[in-house]
């Protein structure tokens, strides 16, 4: 899912003059006012090479807690531009979900035909020439793939499509923002809010695609405590979960929404554990628009053992607060 932003007129512009000279090393993108925006144009020395150009002319730019966008040329055939997306650990959280839902936007309305490569960085080391070097030994050591390891690559990656069922459909939800969601995805729901026996509809963010996927689980959970042995510790995930049960001699089966999203290590993890929060409210959305779901309680912990079956429980029935009466004082001498 994208944020919404687009390039401004002056980072198109300024993009323009970037290409049209080999003389620009690199060319640094922030967001304001809701629009991908120039930041600075470097331009290198004669003669510099590419490690030179990351220490005199970059790494002055790079804050330990800001990101950034950062667009290098660094090969000398076309496309012969990297893109690095710059969100440190300590950036601001809303700050982290905008420039991560928006990376594929800048690449996009630049033109995809100028990127080589793009990569993300989560400290200023990444972005040192040892930092580059780095990437590159690891990207060496992901290609190049054989013959048979890229046919059996492609079976693979058919094969998971078509397991995937029905494909996608694009909900949109207003004017600048839409959501991906698998079609199996939105079937789920549709019966989850239609009466039906089913009581349990769990998603995930497929983090190529940006897209919401269904989590295929054929399990009906009678409490929360088989609820909560279903739902993935490992990865983040969105729950929906019809909970019949029975309380003060009264039946009632509310609908029930946890968004679960445990701390995993890792520069992919950060990256995908951050989609999360941007694609909640949007994932209630549609599921709001196209099964009419509107959940009672909403519950949203990063990890599994923070939930039980007694806070629940005590968010749905809360005991109701006794008041004492005021109790006069007595007179003194009586």
């Amino acid at each position: 899912m994208q944020s919404g932003i687009s390039a401004s007129r002056e980072l198109v512009s300024q993009f323009s003059e970037f290409l049209a000279s080999d003389s620009h090393f690199g060319l640094l993108v922030t967001i304001s006012a809701e629009k991908l925006q120039p930041l600075q144009l470097l331009t290198s020395s004669p003669g510099a090479s590419f490690a030179d150009n990351v220490n005199t002319l970059l790494r002055p730019h790079i804050k330990p807690n800001e990101a950034l966008y950062v667009i290098l040329r660094r090969y000398p055939s076309s496309p012969a531009l990297l893109k690095v997306t710059y969100v440190p650990d300590t950036a601001p959280v809303r700050q982290k979900m905008l420039f991560a839902s928006t990376e594929r936007t800048l690449v996009r309305e630049l033109g995809t035909e100028h990127f080589r490569e793009t990569f993300f960085a989560t400290s200023p080391e990444d972005l040192t020439p040892a930092g580059f070097d780095k990437h590159d030994a690891h990207s060496a050591l992901e290609a190049p793939l054989t013959e048979e390891e890229r046919s059996l690559g492609a079976v693979r990656k058919a094969e998971q499509e078509a397991g995937q069922g029905t494909g996608t459909r694009e909900i949109h939800l207003s004017q600048n923002m839409a959501i991906p969601i698998a079609e199996d995805a939105l079937d789920a729901l549709k019966q989850l809010g239609s009466g039906s026996p089913r009581s349990l509809v769990m998603l995930k963010i497929n983090p190529q695609a940006e897209s919401v996927e269904l989590v295929p689980d054929s399990s009906s959970p009678s409490s929360i405590t088989e609820l909560l042995q279903t739902i993935s510790s490992t990865e983040p995930r969105f729950t929906f979960y019809k909970f019949t049960h029975t309380h003060d001699g009264e039946e009632s089966s509310p609908l029930l929404f946890f968004y679960t999203c445990p701390a995993s290590p890792g520069t992919k993890a950060i990256k995908f554990r951050m989609m999360y929060p941007l694609m909640k409210r949007a994932v209630l959305a549609a599921a709001e628009k196209e099964a009419e779901l509107k959940p009672v309680k909403r519950f949203e912990v990063e990890e599994i053992d923070e939930l039980s079956e007694a806070t629940v429980l005590e968010e749905l029935h809360p005991k109701a607060e006794v008041k004492k009466a005021f109790g006069r004082p007595k007179r003194p001498g009586r």
